[in-house]
């Protein structure tokens, strides 16, 4: 498409959503044993939704209420801007305003570009919280310990990380203000037997007092921590892994922090034909019904997406889904939208840029903490421009530290195309579209010499194509709801030649498919390549 249809205007209003837009994975039965079949998700036009509502990779999720907003976080692991915030008025249509952590090297070196020591850690599950008209996020990582940040508004800014505990093997915390504001914190210390203990926390939530530290439980993998307050009731919600059943949500509850805290109550079936829901948010929706927003544990291709379900209060307990005979909750599949007039107000995911704006767009995150200098959009102003340098081990895409990812969606039809200006490519330089999570795949252009070349690329294995010596290139990736991946390049924008065998989109790294910009030389600091969109269609 001609890239004038891509204003800043239409932007900044793309919605993170997945409704009528997109054909996607959901279940039309709300019975035990449903199954995905990725035809519908997100608000239907009948005033139902389908889950799940995004069928993409927002893990480990959290949410709050303000007023009439919700506000969730999901982690990001090695990706930067870290700890995506996402913001709905419905609980199913959402949307991307930011990111919590804007820097991962404030976590450690590991982090950023010049080390790349962390797939699959990083920024793990967190807790997002408002409290005296200030929003906070405390989130763990495996390495490197216990972090939070405050702001004003949850868009941002946030304030710079300020380390909770500086010691690896921890994760999944929460965080509670009681009635007399004392201020708690729970995580699991999963490398010594899933331990999870209770914290006073002081009272700007920057301080843990690891001498009040209280053992509530251990073992069979108890993870997913989220304290909630409801009825006069202290609720610890949390996970555990029991084969054969799979990974499925119990709680304690108290009248007190301090305790005693009950024994605990099964709130949900693992379900495994759902994919084990079982770490999110449980929170009342605007029709007054209570909602559990929820990430499936189980990754595939397009990782672990996110669904809304029904909680019934049973007996003062928080029942997740559908209650069987015994008030213990299936998944269940679909329901009335929590907001019905916000049919109306469905937009496509935030997805296309035409890199109009001097900042990235909310979608975008880097494979790591990128180069400073490195990247511009003001250089070319409506451009975006990848300076190159080299990978850490030659040729190696995922040790290249300058490419830009965003999520792949599990839709019925994808295309994604990006136009690339090559005039400003040097020897020894490569650029394209890539797919990876721990496999990759990539069509892209290399330069040797004056020689520019077409190359495919199956983790790092390099099949060269026909030379070009056009300076400008359209690269386009389509897939379906199987994720199976084709590549094609053009020469002129509307007449493509399909290139290499068809890919398909993994899961790895606790991570879902990404596709990305990519560009490194492995000869030096040389040579840069501009993009003029990244233009992402889904099916309707």
């Amino acid at each position: 498409m001609p890239r004038n249809i891509y204003s800043k205007t239409k932007r900044i209003i793309a919605y993170l959503t997945c409704a009528c837009a997109l054909s996607v994975a959901c279940a039309t039965s709300e019975t035990r044993g449903a199954s995905f079949n990725w035809e519908k998700c997100g608000a239907q036009k009948d005033g139902t939704y389908h889950n799940p509502v995004l069928p993409a990779d927002f893990s480990d999720l959290d949410c709050i209420r303000v007023s009439d907003d919700y506000y969730a976080i999901s982690s990001t692991m090695h990706f930067s801007p870290g700890m995506v915030v996402l913001h709905s008025r419905d609980l199913v249509n959402w949307r991307i305003i930011g990111h919590a952590v804007g820097d991962l090297a404030q976590i450690g070196p590991a982090l950023n570009w010049d080390k790349m020591g962390r797939y699959g850690r990083g920024v793990w599950a967190g807790s997002i919280r408002f409290h005296n008209n200030k929003y906070y996020v405390f989130f763990g990582t495996p390495d490197e310990g216990y972090f939070m940040t405050t702001a004003d508004n949850p868009a941002g800014p946030w304030a710079p990380l300020h380390p909770l505990m500086r010691e690896a093997g921890w994760d999944d915390c929460s965080a509670i203000w009681d009635d007399n504001g004392q201020a708690w914190f729970v995580g699991t210390q999963f490398s010594k037997g899933y331990k999870t203990y209770l914290f006073k926390m002081s009272a700007d939530g920057r301080a843990i007092d690891r001498e009040s530290a209280t053992l509530i439980h251990e073992g069979a993998g108890r993870e997913a921590n989220k304290l909630i307050k409801h009825d006069g009731f202290y609720y610890l919600v949390y996970s555990e892994n029991t084969p054969p059943e799979g990974r499925y949500v119990l709680a304690r509850r108290a009248e007190k922090m301090t305790g005693p805290w009950s024994e605990p109550r099964k709130l949900s079936h693992g379900d495994r034909d759902a994919r084990e829901p079982n770490q999110g948010g449980i929170i009342q929706g605007p029709d007054g019904a209570w909602y559990f927003f929820t990430h499936h544990g189980s990754g595939a291709w397009e990782g672990r997406c996110a669904s809304l379900t029904p909680v019934t209060w049973m007996d003062g307990w928080p029942v997740l889904g559908k209650p069987d005979e015994n008030g213990v909750g299936h998944f269940v599949w679909s329901g009335k939208l929590p907001a019905p007039d916000s049919v109306a107000a469905v937009r496509e995911p935030q997805a296309s840029d035409s890199f109009d704006s001097p900042a990235l767009a909310p979608q975008w995150e880097w494979n790591y903490q990128p180069r400073a200098g490195f990247w511009s959009l003001t250089e070319r102003p409506g451009w975006l421009r990848l300076r190159a340098f080299p990978p850490l081990k030659p040729n190696a895409l995922m040790q290249a530290g300058n490419t830009l990812t965003q999520r792949a969606w599990r839709t019925a039809a994808n295309t994604v195309v990006i136009k690339l200006d090559l005039s400003g490519m040097a020897d020894g330089q490569h650029a394209g579209l890539c797919h990876f999570a721990r496999a990759h795949s990539a069509l892209g252009i290399v330069q040797s010499g004056a020689t520019r070349q077409i190359e495919f690329r199956v983790n790092d294995k390099i099949t060269s194509g026909p030379e070009i010596s056009a300076t400008t290139i359209w690269l386009r990736s389509t897939w379906g709801a199987d994720g199976l991946s084709r590549y094609a390049y053009s020469l002129d924008g509307k007449n493509y030649h399909e290139t290499g065998e068809p890919y398909q989109l993994a899961w790895g790294n606790y991570r879902g498919d990404r596709v990305g910009i990519y560009n490194y030389n492995n000869n030096g600091e040389r040579g840069y390549v501009d993009v003029d969109y990244f233009e992402y269609d889904f099916s309707k």
